[in-house]
Formats: C-alpha cells, sequence, structure tokens
C-alpha cells in the first residue's frame, strides 16, 4: 500500500507561505503529477512529504500512520533528485547496493535485488562502471534503480527528467510510464513540464502560489480548468483567453466584447463581466466553416508558425492577441484579415472578478447548482430556462 494523505499541509519561510493548507489523498498506484510554474511551492510540498523539511502546520499521513514528524530515513519512500545525487566513488552497482546495506540486508539478498533491477532496467551492463562513465539518461536509470531496489511504498521524483536532451527526455519518459505501469507502485512527481504531466499522470495537482487550482485527471484539468489559471497556464499555445460580457435577452444568452460576439445557448441571466477562453484547437476560420452559429472573432493574422503537421496562426483581435491551431492545407498571409468561428459548446467562461469557472445549469432542478459545483464536466447541453453559477461563489442569478 501506498497511500499519502496530506491534512492543512503549510511551510512559511520567514513571513513568506511556500505552501498554504493543503488537503490531499493520492492514492495507492497513482501517478500524481505536481505542476506548476516556478516557485509555486510544488518541490517544497514533496520535500515535506519526503521529511526533508519540516510542516508549519498540518499533517502527513502514509497508509493511515502519522509520519509528520518521523525522520526522513524512517518513512518508507524513496526520493529520486533532479542532480540524481549518485556516489561518484562507487560502481553502479554499489550505487543500487547502498540503501540495502543501510538496511542491513544479507549479501544474497542484496545481489538479487540490485540484479533484478538492473534488469528491468536494462543497466545490467553497466554495473561496474562509475557515474562519470555513464551517459546522463544512463545516470538517470540508475536514479530510478537506487529508489526502487528498496521496494518502498511510494515513489517521489523532483524533476527528474530536466537535465536530459528533449530525444532522451522522451525516451525516459516513456520508460517511467511502462515502470509504473508495471509496479503498480505509487509516484509523485514534481515537474513544470506539461508534456511530462499530460502524458505520464493518472492525476494532476496543479499548483499556484503555494495553493492546489485544481485536481483531477489529465482530460479534466485541460477539458475543465477551474479557473483563469489553470485556463492559460495548460496547454501549448495556451487558451485564448478575452474580456468579454454575459448579456441575457429575450430568451437568448450572448457574449459581447471588443472584436467577439455570438449566442451561447437559450437562456437568460443578469449581465455579466466574464472571461471567455477558447483552446487554439477549437477555432475555425469562419469563411470555410459549414455552420454559422457560435461566437464569432474578427482577428488579423500576424505570424504563421509551421510546426510541420500543422500549424499555429496568430492574431490580433482587439487588445489581444489569440493563437489558432490548425492544419497547413488552410493557406493564410500575414495581414490578412479574417474572421474566427468557435462553436458554443467549446467555449469556456471565467467569473472576472474571481478568476473562478462559471457553469450554466437548469434553474427547475433544485439540486442542480450542487451538482454543477462538484462535477468535473460542463452542462454541454443546457435547459431552456438555465442560470449562471460559479464552482466556489453562490449562485449569481435567479
Amino acid at each position: 500500500m501506498g497511500t499519502i494523505q496530506l491534512s492543512g499541509i503549510g511551510r512559511t519561510f520567514k513571513s513568506t507561505a511556500a505552501v498554504r493548507d493543503i488537503y490531499l489523498t493520492i492514492e495507492d498506484g497513482e501517478f500524481v503529477v505536481l505542476l506548476g510554474p516556478s516557485g509555486c511551492g510544488k518541490t517544497t510540498l514533496l520535500r515535506m512529504i519526503a521529511g526533508l523539511l519540516e510542516p508549519t502546520t498540518g499533517r502527513i499521513l502514509l497508509d493511515g500512520v502519522d509520519i509528520t514528524e518521523l525522520p526522513s530515513k524512517k518513512r518508507d519512500l524513496a526520493m529520486v533528485f533532479q542532480s540524481y545525487a549518485l556516489y561518484p566513488h562507487l560502481s553502479v552497482r554499489k550505487n543500487l547496493a547502498f540503501p540495502l546495506k543501510v538496511q542491513h540486508l544479507g549479501k544474497d539478498e542484496i545481489e538479487r535485488r540490485v540484479q533484478d533491477v538492473a534488469d528491468s532496467l536494462e543497466i545490467g551492463h553497466l554495473l561496474d562502471r562509475k557515474p562519470k562513465e555513464l551517459s546522463g539518461g544512463q545516470r538517470q536509470r540508475v536514479a530510478v534503480g537506487r529508489a526502487l531496489v528498496r521496494n518502498p511504498k511510494a515513489f517521489l521524483m523532483d524533476e527528474p527528467l530536466s537535465n536530459l536532451d528533449a530525444k532522451l527526455r522522451t525516451q525516459t519518459r516513456h520508460e517511467l510510464t511502462a515502470l509504473h505501469r508495471r509496479l503498480g507502485a505509487t509516484f509523485v512527481y514534481v515537474t513544470h513540464d506539461q508534456v511530462e504531466a499530460m502524458t505520464m499522470a493518472t492525476k494532476i495537482v496543479v499548483l499556484n502560489a503555494g495553493a492546489i487550482e485544481q485536481f483531477g485527471s489529465p482530460e479534466e484539468v485541460y477539458d475543465c480548468p477551474e479557473s483563469v489559471f489553470v485556463a492559460g497556464f495548460l496547454g501549448s499555445p495556451a487558451m485564448n483567453l478575452l474580456e468579454a460580457q454575459v448579456i441575457g435577452r429575450e430568451g437568448i444568452v450572448s457574449l459581447s466584447g471588443t472584436g467577439l460576439a455570438g449566442d451561447l445557448w437559450p437562456g437568460d441571466t443578469d449581465d455579466l463581466d466574464v472571461v471567455v477562453g477558447i483552446r487554439p484547437e477549437h477555432l475555425e476560420i469562419a469563411a470555410l466553416s459549414d455552420e454559422h452559429d457560435g461566437i464569432l472573432l474578427d482577428g488579423t493574422v500576424e505570424i504563421v508558425e509551421n510546426l510541420g503537421g500543422e500549424q499555429i496562426l496568430t492574431f490580433s483581435t482587439g487588445r489581444s492577441r489569440i493563437h489558432m491551431r490548425t492544419s497547413r492545407d488552410v493557406r493564410v498571409s500575414v495581414g490578412e484579415q479574417l474572421t474566427l468561428r468557435a462553436a458554443a459548446e467549446h467555449v469556456h467562461l471565467f467569473d472576472r472578478a474571481s478568476g473562478r469557472r462559471l457553469e450554466w445549469v437548469a434553474e427547475t432542478a433544485a439540486d442542480a447548482v450542487g451538482a454543477a459545483r462538484e462535477s468535473a464536466e460542463p452542462t454541454a447541453e443546457p435547459a431552456a430556462a438555465a442560470s449562471l453559477t460559479s464552482r466556489s461563489e453562490p449562485l449569481l442569478t435567479a
């Protein structure tokens, strides 16, 4: 078992709160990625789980046992550092065997475990080499092997691929994902790389300024971002974010903004200042579309980026820039003025004041508001009578 529970965890350095009031349960066997920009608290949080930093507040439980004050060497957790932290004077074999010798295991048992791990990571032919004789990718495998040989309850990894080149990073990412599937162990992995998070994780924790912005599957955090921060952080290019106003007139809910207009769906609401989010892949050139409803945006082509199999188009619209992902078959020129379209079901709305996600729910259902706050999925087909609600705030319209 390897279930990790964080209850109100916080860490303050002098007068600065690096981590604030974290409540999180990482279930046994999950691959959880702590994702966020530099300085968001993800490494501090990982080091507190490992026992390398003492929390200022809160508790840490491992399989229901409070380990908050337990020394790191007595926690059944294995840490893989960004710098590998291998002993340069020891061979690969002795690096792998070191944590087992600390546990005072027998010589035969140590040799068996070292060989098993070396075979599983395909580093058996490197056992007699020193770290300086290894490539970056080989050193990373040895670092993972040294954690793996202990057979811990969970693996903690602090940006383990950041020192590798792009090709080797991709290869090692695949190896770690396969290793997790094979072991079925708990992995807690720190990165600022969105590709690593989206391709490796079973759950993603998005951190911002020491607090959790969103926790969910890769699909949930990408398809239904809970805040403007998450929407703007995930994706390459990130979600387009534009200021606008929601307007309810004559039974139709519409959007209006600089260079932006269109009907969303049947319903009624008070006027509300919002941030509109649209993924680059959900934009299309209106003149090339068979559909004519949805949101329309006027823009001027500024940049055309050829990525081989696709292209990224950058438009200026009002005071903002927006990005569109499309195939190279779409021919446009810099300076061309075009109208873009996004279907209503691909439009995300965020309250401009709080930055939190808004949902449309049926007014007639008494439990609709609560369901919208708890659900990770948006309402795809709003009822004819609908109202706007924030996941973190009371109902905004009656």
